[in-house]
């Protein structure tokens, strides 16, 4: 099966970046200004395909917690 019906696509950088900010998934969701949920921050950093729309949310989050602004392609390898 090919990269675009895979649903589970293995850890994600983000959850790299997280680990070396210290950030956890409660400071991604508690820094959003946009409707975030501790399960997509899950479904993000465990390789879960996210639809544009929540990888945005995700990116924002993580951008503002941690005070540099990181691109797309920085947390998901998809």
């Amino acid at each position: 099966m090919n990269n675009q019906g895979k649903l589970e696509l293995g850890e994600q950088p983000i959850a790299r970046i997280m680990i070396e900010l210290g950030l956890k998934p409660n400071d991604l969701v508690s820094s959003s200004t946009q409707q975030l949920t501790y399960k997509m921050v899950n479904r993000a950093v465990k390789g879960r395909r996210l639809t544009l729309n929540i990888q945005r949310k995700v990116l924002n989050a993580l951008n503002k917690a941690a005070g540099k602004e990181y691109k797309s392609k920085d947390l998901f390898n998809y």
